[in-house]
């Protein structure tokens, strides 16, 4: 079938974006699903960091690529052996499909599943397979999803059913904003009644790990970011306080958990900086690869401190996704307030100017129904 998405051609353009223009709305070929795989008339798609990583050069990837990878839809066919997703099902994208058959699936989420990350790393769906294609070449599926287009044909493990009172764009932005921020404050910080939660940059990522931590109740949520309008969205969004990272580090604020979710290594630094004795630094951010930090390894040592990544939230999708969906249902867990611009597909380029210059929270791409 026909379909229109958001191609990148080439890395490194030079910005303003919106002039150079690295995405270029296209037709393409979208073959049906096979076995194991499904069709989804995609309804919303959000604007990632992970996104501009791939646009910017600093997450190299195959090209030419249909990107997006934050996406929610509708099913419209179902190819064989899938079960448990039935069409008309609206269904959330995970950026990371689980095989659950590799060692690192057995891990309750703290490790990526080895074969999705292989897959994502060539530019297939999970199994090789390759769905999309321009003028007879074929063009690279983005981390199993490709979102940012009329339709896609993604692996049924890449796809979680959620109710259909969740609308498209809070479903989207369940699967990566919530899924990775929300997963680092519940799955990997973990904090306990009475601990101060600091969340250090505060994008999508870092705005919907201070709303998870907030929902909680554990105790005072902090955010720290160098832009003063998030600075006032997180105390809008029940901050117990907000600071720059210059006040933060002056007034000696530390806490229990500190989530970096900022992915640049100053970020990091503070983060760790941040991080209260016996406490634990979980750092979701994705900087450059060449990206370095400096910090004092006698502090871990001395403080029984730990530092431990956090990819996808080390969330296991099926079973978090929809935890989080009860969360906002019950009015616990504001994930519209993330959501800073409803956009066209067309705008896609100007999109990712506005994130590079760090004013967006969480874009959504709305397609209109056909």
């Amino acid at each position: 079938m026909k379909i229109r998405g958001a191609v990148l051609e080439e890395t490194g353009r030079p910005r303003p974006y919106a002039q150079s223009a690295p995405l270029t709305i296209s037709e393409l070929d979208l073959d049906s699903p096979g076995a194991g795989e499904v069709l989804i008339q995609i309804e919303a798609a959000g604007v990632c960091h992970s996104d501009l990583s791939v646009v910017d050069g600093n997450r190299v990837r195959p090209l030419p690529m249909l990107l997006g990878h934050e996406a929610a839809g509708r099913v419209r066919e179902i190819g064989a052996g899938v079960e448990g997703i039935t069409v008309g099902d609206r269904v959330v994208m995970a950026f990371l499909p689980r095989c659950g058959e590799c060692k690192n699936c057995g891990t309750d989420g703290r490790l990526p599943c080895s074969v999705g990350s292989a897959a994502n790393s060539a530019g297939t769906l999970l199994g090789g397979a390759q769905r999309l294609h321009r003028d007879g070449e074929d063009v690279m599926h983005h981390v199993g999803v490709s979102g940012f287009a009329t339709y896609a044909v993604v692996n049924s493990k890449s796809v979680v059913v959620v109710d259909d009172d969740v609308p498209p764009e809070i479903a989207a932005v369940l699967g990566c904003a919530v899924l990775t921020g929300g997963g680092a404050v519940i799955n990997t910080g973990r904090p306990q009644d009475g601990d101060t939660v600091i969340v250090v940059g505060l994008g999508g990522v870092g705005m919907a790990a201070l709303i998870t931590a907030v929902s909680l109740g554990k105790g005072p949520v902090i955010g720290v970011d160098a832009v003063p309008a998030k600075l006032e969205t997180a105390r809008a969004l029940g901050a117990t306080a907000a600071y720059s990272p210059q006040e933060a580090l002056e007034l000696g604020i530390r806490a229990a958990v500190v989530v970096e979710a900022a992915g640049n290594a100053r970020a990091f630094e503070t983060a760790v900086q941040l991080t209260d004795v016996g406490g634990t630094t979980v750092t979701v951010g994705l900087p450059s690869p060449d990206a370095r930090s400096s910090i004092a390894p006698l502090g871990i040592t001395a403080e029984a401190r730990t530092i431990v990544g956090s990819y996808l939230g080390s969330a296991v999708p099926q079973r978090d996704i929809p935890a989080f969906a009860q969360l906002w249902r019950e009015g616990k867990l504001p994930v519209e307030a993330l959501i800073s611009a409803h956009i066209a597909l067309e705008d896609i380029n100007a999109a990712m100017d506005q994130l590079a210059d760090g004013q967006a929270i969480r874009q959504v791409i709305v397609f209109e129904p056909t």
